[in-house]
């Protein structure tokens, strides 16, 4: 990102940035029938392949029928490649409605939560399909991180990716170099800079890299996530299920009834591949058909058991690349007790919940008479139509469990902000350029602004003086879509949603704001760190084309 010479961040804890040429995998930008796969009975020849047209989202007799055949066989060899091709196994069947299964757990331990991180390619499973993609682990997605408070985050992250095969290019919102990658630790109120939170960093392939984040002994308790931030390709890496989720422990505690809930971790997911079961071409992602179905925790429609009257808590996590989902449980209520790790003021009873990507939600489930229920996506216009589809069965059966939800909830964390402790304000102007049928065109034909501007690494956007407290405009000027704004390090306080104040302003660090002219005011406190960060649209794909400023954060 940052144009300074190569250090090994093991050795001497700075950031670790490149001059040397960094080239992607398939880029399909760069001819990408001139890195081709090739064929196990035919290694010696190469073989030109054309990018095959995305397939649109499944209907429900495509579904039914991809149920009943096994997932094609790639007919191309990763070795060939310089990749690690993994066990040669056959493709599963459609897996559907198995227990869901939640990822691996990594706990603190005497204030310390160390561990290490590998970005490699890896064989998954899912749905039926046999994919080849970009993992952490090598799994569907990456493990649970658990600490608390006032403790530190150490990982030893290495990249085991293949060197890039295209160069930097000059026009920085061109989606590029796939195999570059670094960490974000969302929503967390940390230290951007250093090896700290640092989305600047470029973390190269064959290197390892240490990461140090500590939390303040004041920091929110509650789900928050992990995931790749290096521009140009957090995109197809976090559409590949590179995220993780992290739980800063001790919200609710001294809640008896969403003490004794069982836990259950769910990584919202849309599943994208193109027909070789991979991602190597923007060009896979960005059309809003691209979805091929949808996931939780690399699982297509797992089951979720439970016994009547069982209380479960469900901390979803907004993983999913691009596009909102429109959340319903059959039959039930979706009982929210935080957003985006911040504990409510009051417990919201909900039939249907947006769920941005970004955005995290703990709801508490509360099973009803024996029966089967699905957790679903219902249609939703984001100015596309958002995936639908099946997310999970919950079956209930067994004998009662008869449990109960909270009456009342805590005193929440933050204070509200008053009009007395504002310092200041600015507007930003969300939009977006492209053809006039709008749906039709090429990626390459759009681009993604920030107040007029694309993205650009070596300038600073927003500058804010270290104890300020401000009031920000957001305004989405785009025509065609809605856009989902984040902004790092600090979280805000919604007080108006398209000019309507709201009675009960919640807190949040990732916020739609609704296509031709929608708003969102809200007010933020910048303490504690200095540093650059990033606001940007969560919608990853328009992040990935432009759609991200920095904002700097000074000390006098």
């Amino acid at each position: 990102m940052k144009k300074t010479t190569e250090q090994d961040a093991i050795e001497d804890h700075r950031p670790a940035n490149t001059t040397m040429p960094r080239r992607h995998l398939l880029n399909g930008g760069t001819a990408l029938g001139a890195a081709l796969l090739l064929s196990r009975t035919a290694q010696a020849q190469h073989q030109h392949h054309a990018p095959a047209a995305p397939s649109p989202a499944p209907g429900p007799a495509q579904q039914a029928q991809a149920q009943q055949r096994p997932a094609p066989r790639p007919q191309h060899d990763h070795s060939a490649m310089g990749l690690d091709p993994g066990p040669v196994v056959e493709p599963l069947p459609a897996a559907m409605d198995r227990p869901l299964v939640e990822p691996e757990m990594r706990r603190s331990v005497d204030g310390v939560l160390q561990t290490t991180l590998s970005c490699r390619y890896a064989y998954k499973n899912i749905g039926g399909q046999r994919l080849y993609m970009r993992s952490y682990e090598g799994a569907p997605y990456g493990p649970t991180l658990r600490m608390k408070p006032g403790e530190t985050l150490k990982v030893r992250l290495t990249n085991e990716f293949p060197p890039n095969r295209d160069p930097m290019p000059a026009n920085m919102a061109i989606p590029h170099q796939f195999n570059n990658t670094n960490f974000h630790f969302h929503g967390a109120h940390c230290s951007p800079s250093g090896i700290a939170d640092n989305v600047m960093r470029s973390m190269v392939p064959g290197k390892k890299y240490d990461i140090e984040i500590t939390l303040p002994k004041d920091h929110t308790r509650g789900t928050y996530w992990y995931h790749p931030h290096h521009h140009g390709g957090a995109d197809v890496q976090m559409a590949s299920g590179m995220s993780g989720a992290i739980i800063v422990e001790g919200d609710f505690a001294d809640v008896p009834e969403i003490a004794a809930a069982r836990e259950r971790v769910m990584l919202m997911s849309q599943v994208v591949f193109d027909a070789f079961g991979m991602i190597e071409d923007f060009s896979t992602l960005f059309p809003e058909t691209a979805t091929r179905f949808l996931a939780i925790n690399g699982q297509r429609r797992p089951t979720i058991e439970m016994r009547p009257g069982e209380v479960q808590r469900w901390r979803l996590v907004g993983s999913q690349y691009q596009d909102d989902m429109f959340l319903e449980l059959e039959k039930h209520d979706l009982n929210v007790i935080a957003y985006d790790g911040i504990a409510l003021r009051n417990m919201q009873s909900l039939k249907t919940l947006l769920f941005a990507p970004g955005q995290r939600a703990d709801i508490l489930v509360q099973a009803g008479a024996p029966g089967t229920y699905e957790f679903r996506a219902l249609p939703y216009d984001q100015g596309h139509p958002s995936p639908v589809g099946p997310l999970a069965r919950v079956v209930v059966s067994g004998d009662p469990m008869p449990m109960k939800l909270p009456v009342a909830l805590p005193k929440p964390p933050l204070d509200d902000i008053k009009d007395a402790e504002l310092t200041g304000g600015r507007t930003v102007v969300l939009s977006a350029t492209g053809p006039e049928a709008d749906a039709a065109g090429h990626w390459r034909e759009f681009g993604f602004l920030i107040d007029g501007k694309s993205f650009d690494p070596n300038r600073i956007d927003q500058r804010v003086k270290l104890g300020a407290v401000e009031e920000w405009t957001i305004i989405n000027t785009h025509e065609h879509d809605d856009h989902v704004f984040h902004i790092h390090t600090n979280p805000f306080q919604v007080t108006q949603i398209n000019g309507v104040p709201q009675k009960d302003p919640l807190w949040r660090d990732s916020v739609i704001v609704e296509r031709k002219g929608g708003s969102v005011v809200f007010r933020s406190r910048f303490l504690d760190y200095t540093g650059v960060f990033m606001l940007h649209c969560h919608m990853m794909n328009h992040e990935e084309m432009g759609m991200m400023q920095t904002v700097e954060v000074y000390k006098d």
